[in-house]
């Protein structure tokens, strides 16, 4: 049996979304952040800073650009992704130091928070 181009087609592009998967890049989410300040290296291999706005996901490429905004207060700050984690049961973020401090969670240590990826 001869396939159609068609359905030649409709395969490489179901095989090239699966081989990239989009559903970690794209939206946004919400629940609970941390702040940390070790210096040791991320999973990205860059030395952690805790003077940059960065932060660490479970799932979104390193480099991915993520507004966050503390729902308690309203601030926002754009982080960029270089570490994994957070490796607790309701945390979606683990964020630097400087980046707790742009969103008012420096001395609970948590908040409560909603991200947006911007790219």
């Amino acid at each position: 049996m001869q396939k159609s181009r068609f359905s030649l087609a409709i395969c490489a592009v179901a095989a090239s979304l699966l081989a990239f998967p989009l559903a970690a890049e794209a939206g946004a989410g919400c629940g609970g952040a941390s702040w940390y300040a070790l210096g040791s290296r991320t999973a990205s291999g860059e030395r952690m800073n805790a003077s940059k706005l960065t932060a660490a996901h479970r799932t979104l490429r390193f480099g991915t650009k993520v507004k966050v905004t503390n729902r308690r207060n309203g601030k926002s700050v754009i982080v960029r992704i270089n570490d994994r984690g957070p490796f607790v049961r309701g945390r979606v973020l683990d964020v630097s130091k400087a980046a707790a401090r742009n969103l008012g969670m420096i001395s609970s240590g948590t908040a409560k928070v909603c991200y947006e990826v911007l790219g």
